[in-house]
């Protein structure tokens, strides 16, 4: 048996064990005890909160040893009145596109509801030299904020200003706009700026495929073109940063900005799985050298569901699609005429407008038009997204129109012979409707094309009070072009447009419809204080800004206008070589109120 005195030593050494284990466990709470109480007695000496740049050089180094274990979203924006704002995890910015005009933030929610911007919240734009010096930061307000699709939460910011850089961030109206800076991985912050000449930015998925839009393609317009360089990946997160895309499939069609793939099976088996999935193209060409290289693009791009939310036992008859940059003043007149005439359901794509387009759409859905306004902020892609709206519209729609709300069809009244004719179509109230209604059933024709007149100022100075239809009167002899009607179910895969009218699926073929049953009034050149408005931007792809230098001499310009938004002489007199009162009379017989005279689009 051992002694007592080798039990006393053995005694003596467990509590000299135990005490330098209990001491070992309780460092690193010390060491954390007395890092906060130094950062409070920072902060109760200046009589603030304590922030980045006041202890940045003690932070740093301690963050390194003692918050490695901190979540990378822990921790985003600093405030300066009180705890509630010190931490802001709520929302991260997935990307940013650089445009010629405003960056804009995709943004996505961190809670379950999504409502992460609040509609009564101002938020500010937040630009800097480098990513941690407070005193080089400056702030913007932001130029729209919006939800889209489903995924993001859009946000539209200036231009930074001199040297300021374009790595934007978003923060509340009044928090601090100090970061910490290190490493991203640790903070979770994503700097990347997207160019939009080089980007996928939209996806849709089409029954068992997935439609995919891109800038920087450089395919040739108007021509399907060979698919077999591209390839879809698919993924979570950042694949650019991570690699973690994880899904391949080739594509089977490609055309301008406009690529076609198979659903990955996985994907296919379980489509509302999709939604949220980013998607990216890949391209394969040969490098001299060293074969063929697959290349990646940047993307912003997640896959959303293009069919309609709305169920409904039959299909409309007749749809249209347009897409609008501050058109607010116009759109009222343009749908409440052409549903008279039998348009049921209204897609408008808003290319990034600043006026009351989105109050003005949903007054008239609310007076029964059924109009849905989808934000569509991909500048100049008029064509992609006709293509998108042709997806949207193929669940709801035997028929879509692509046209703009300045243009408006008219049915001129039929002569004694026409009226003989029982397949003709009499102007009146849903005449539009009846007239693809009578091709529905066939089995070839897909598209039905109408000649556009050009009408001219009219000898006016200012916009009419009772709209385009009844103001303008005097156009051009030559009919300019045409637009279409469209069956979306009988498109070709390519989706391929060129704005006034679409590839078909082989076996259809398109209609011309002659001029003395139906035109369409294309009141393009307006008095001037409406028509310079089209200096900005033009929406579509393929035609140049009228301020730029190229195609002067194009039927898509202003003949003689040049390239400055500079009022020619005479402007309310030109473009008139025939006078034609035809939908004025119309209108004003069949759509006015007899009480005071005053057209259904007309306030008072």
């Amino acid at each position: 048996m051992d002694s007592s005195e080798q039990r006393r030593k053995r005694k003596r050494s467990s509590r000299k064990q135990l005490l330098m284990f209990s001491f070992v466990s309780m460092r690193p709470v010390l060491l954390c005890l007395c890092f906060f109480t130094f950062l409070f007695v920072l902060s109760y000496g200046n009589r603030s909160f304590f922030t980045p740049s006041a202890i940045k050089s003690g932070f740093v180094v301690a963050a390194s040893s003692s918050l490695s274990l901190l979540s990378t979203s822990s921790i985003s924006t600093f405030g300066k009145y009180s705890k509630s704002n010190l931490f802001d995890n709520s929302f991260r910015i997935e990307d940013r596109v650089l445009f010629p005009d405003h960056i804009l933030l995709l943004v996505s929610s961190r809670v379950d509801d999504g409502e992460v911007i609040g509609r009564n919240e101002k938020w500010e734009c937040v630009y800097r030299r480098g990513l941690v010096n407070e005193s080089d930061s400056v702030t913007s307000n932001v130029l729209s904020i919006e939800g889209y699709n489903g995924v993001y939460f859009v946000v539209r910011c200036p231009l930074p200003r001199g040297n300021y850089s374009a790595m934007v961030d978003l923060v509340r109206f009044g928090r601090s706009l100090s970061y910490f800076g290190g490493d991203e991985r640790i903070w979770g912050r994503n700097w990347t700026v997207r160019s939009w000449e080089n980007v996928v930015y939209e996806s849709a998925v089409d029954g068992e495929s997935v439609v995919v839009f891109a800038k920087g393609l450089n395919l040739r317009q108007d021509r399907e073109s060979d698919p077999s360089p591209f390839s879809c990946h698919f993924g979570l997160g950042n694949w650019e940063r991570d690699g973690r895309y994880v899904l391949t499939t080739k594509a089977i069609t490609a055309a301008q900005e406009v690529v076609r793939c198979l659903l990955p099976r996985s994907i296919r088996m379980s489509p509302e799985k999709a939604q949220g999935v980013r998607v990216t193209l890949g391209v394969t060409a040969r490098v001299r050298g060293r074969g063929r290289k697959l290349q990646l693009m940047p993307s912003v791009a997640k896959i959303s569901n293009s069919k309609s939310m709305v169920t409904q036992k039959e299909k409309y008859e007749l749809c249209a699609c347009t897409m609008v940059w501050n058109q607010a003043s116009a759109i009222r007149e343009w749908i409440i005429y052409h549903a008279w005439l039998g348009v049921e359901r209204w897609f408008i794509y808003d290319n990034n407008s600043d006026d009351e387009i989105k109050e003005t759409t949903e007054e008239l859905d609310l007076e029964g038009y059924n109009v849905s306004r989808h934000l569509w902020p991909w500048i100049k892609t008029q064509e992609a997204g006709f293509s998108h709206c042709a997806l949207r519209a193929k669940e709801e729609c035997n028929w879509v129109s692509f046209m703009d709300v300045d243009e408006f069809f008219y049915f001129p009244f039929p002569t004694y012979q026409h009226r003989r004719n029982r397949n003709m179509v009499f102007p009146g109230q849903n005449s539009l409707r009846h007239v693809v209604a009578n091709f529905s059933s066939s089995n070839s024709i897909a598209e039905i094309r109408t000649t556009c007149h050009s009408f001219g100022p009219s000898g006016l100075k200012s916009p009419p009070l009772q709209g385009v239809t009844a103001g303008y009167t005097c156009r051009l002899q030559s009919p300019e072009r045409h637009k279409s009607i469209v069956r979306p179910d009988a498109l070709d895969p390519t989706l391929l447009t060129v704005v006034h009218h679409f590839h078909l699926k082989k076996g259809y073929k398109y209609m011309n419809l002659p001029q003395n049953i139906a035109v369409i009034n294309h009141y393009k050149y307006q008095v001037w204080e409406t028509f310079r408005a089209k200096f900005f931007r033009r929406v579509a792809t393929y035609v140049a800004d009228w301020q730029d230098n190229q195609n002067e001499g194009s039927r898509d310009r202003a003949p003689g206008l040049g390239t400055e938004a500079i009022e020619p002489p005479n402007w309310r007199l030109r473009f008139c070589e025939v006078w034609d009162t035809g939908l004025r009379d119309f209108v004003l017989a069949n759509m006015a109120d007899p009480a005071n005279g005053l057209l259904p689009w007309q306030r008072s």
